[in-house]
């Protein structure tokens, strides 16, 4: 699947990369080939074997530019993320929100970094884990 990853120059031969999708994913590497296969591996690292969903790729461009990781000095990309190697899969659902709640959700979201379908999969599992 192709994930966006915004990616910085870190110093001046490497890089570096956040993924809004995976809140706590973040890539280094000194080429773009590098970086791209450590993106992968944390990407596995975080949702092998786990219960965690896999959050659906964000492909709105547009949302991805609202974000707050998106500080005009990096660039977004697609990178493919290879997810046969990991036991956890996300599902698409379609769900009605009032119009207000999902402006909070966005704004928070955006606030946190993340993108509204990582930041509804961590609230859902922050709710599951009180009831049990």
């Amino acid at each position: 699947m192709q994930y966006p990853l915004y990616v910085h120059r870190n110093g001046n031969t490497g890089f570096r990369a956040s993924f809004p999708d995976f809140p706590t994913a973040d890539a280094s590497g000194d080429s773009f080939n590098e970086l791209t296969h450590h993106a992968q591996a944390t990407v596995e690292a975080l949702y092998d074997r786990s219960e965690q969903l896999i959050p659906a790729p964000t492909c709105n461009t547009t949302e991805l530019q609202a974000l707050q990781i998106d500080d005009g000095n990096g660039i977004w990309v697609f990178v493919d993320i290879d997810l046969a190697r990991v036991t956890s899969k996300a599902v698409g659902i379609q769900v009605s929100l009032l119009e207000s709640l999902l402006q909070q959700v966005d704004a928070s979201s955006k606030e946190r970094r993340m993108t509204r379908s990582a930041f509804v999969t961590l609230a859902l599992i922050d709710e599951l884990k009180k009831q049990g």
